[in-house]
């Protein structure tokens, strides 16, 4: 059976003059355009009570009512897949993900994905839309996200992160000596020819807001604080990339390997066999849907991370030693 429920937004000024469809699209993507255009058509989305037409525009602040009905995910199955999860009561669950497992099933991810594992923990999910998931990690950064266990707790955790009141607090190793934090304010959306990428678009794109602060630097590499104002796909490595400080380990923004000179033997056989991007999700905090209490937990950086930075001060030291020229 499908269940229904009634979510209501408030078009946040930045979207002022855009086409109401464009606008939904970017508060609400679990939902694709075409479908809330459907919606817009049958009277089931309606701005301050009106019924409007997908390419009408908007003011701003403007209250959307959508009523949602949900299909169950019949397609996606229950999997013993092991799961570490942090916290759970009756509305949420938090997990800590490891480095390599998908969120959601897709193309040539049908199983073994952490919502196959959900299901298997917890058959009840399946009533919810992507089974509770409510923002995701890429396959190979690890650490903390919140699935909703129910309705009501999956529409306020939605209304949460478009108010952009869940604090999302990650840590990365970039390459290149970063100078000081700051802040990158630049749009995103598809690359233009390489559909499966994201990039910073001149125009067109959707905003996309990465602060940034340095924790530690080493010769040549930063070890950095990174939290989030929005959560557009590969934010934080497309960001970073595009202020010439990609993460070590993204074999997609990182372009080829660099090795600082003159480094260690077991600095060049880290960075060579690092297998992933280098970042980690250490910190989410929100209040919460059910107690309406303000909630936060954190885990620590995964070994590989750790083991990596180990190895970074440990090269400084070697170079501190051997060269006199280190300043």
């Amino acid at each position: 059976m499908s269940e229904s429920e009634s979510l209501q937004l408030v078009i946040p000024p930045h979207l002022a003059g855009q086409r109401l469809d464009q606008a939904l699209a970017e508060l609400v993507p679990d939902y694709s355009r075409s479908r809330l255009q459907q919606w817009i058509k049958s009277g089931r989305i309606t701005v301050n009570g009106e019924k409007l037409r997908p390419r009408d525009k908007l003011r701003g602040n403007e209250v959307v009512l959508i009523e949602v009905e949900h299909e169950p995910q019949t397609s996606w199955q229950a999997e013993n897949v092991p799961i570490d999860i942090v916290y759970e009561d009756e509305a949420i669950i938090i997990i800590n993900k490891p480095a390599g497992l998908v969120v959601h099933p897709g193309t040539g991810n049908q199983s073994g994905t952490l919502v196959n594992g959900l299901l298997y923990h917890d058959e009840k999910l399946i009533e919810v839309p992507r089974s509770g998931i409510v923002h995701r990690l890429d396959k190979d950064t690890t650490g903390l996200l919140v699935v909703a266990r129910t309705m009501a707790a999956h529409t306020q955790l939605v209304e949460h992160l478009q108010a952009r009141d869940v604090k999302r607090e990650y840590e990365a190793i970039a390459i290149g000596t970063m100078t000081a934090g700051g802040t990158v304010d630049e749009p995103m959306g598809r690359h233009p020819t390489q559909r499966t990428r994201m990039a910073v678009l001149v125009s067109g794109g959707k905003t996309a807001i990465t602060h940034y602060r340095v924790k530690q630097r080493f010769r040549a590499h930063t070890h950095i604080q990174v939290n989030l104002e929005t959560g557009r796909t590969h934010q934080i490595r497309v960001h970073m990339a595009h202020i010439r400080h990609p993460l070590v380990g993204d074999q997609v923004y990182g372009g080829r390997l660099r090795l600082p000179p003159k480094s260690s033997e077991a600095l060049i056989d880290s960075l060579r066999s690092f297998p992933r991007q280098a970042l980690h999700a250490a910190r989410l905090g929100f209040v919460h849907p059910l107690t309406q209490e303000e909630m936060e937990w954190s885990v620590p950086l995964p070994q590989d991370m750790q083991n990596l930075l180990q190895v970074l001060k440990q090269d400084n030291q070697h170079y501190q030693e051997e060269y006199d020229d280190y300043p």
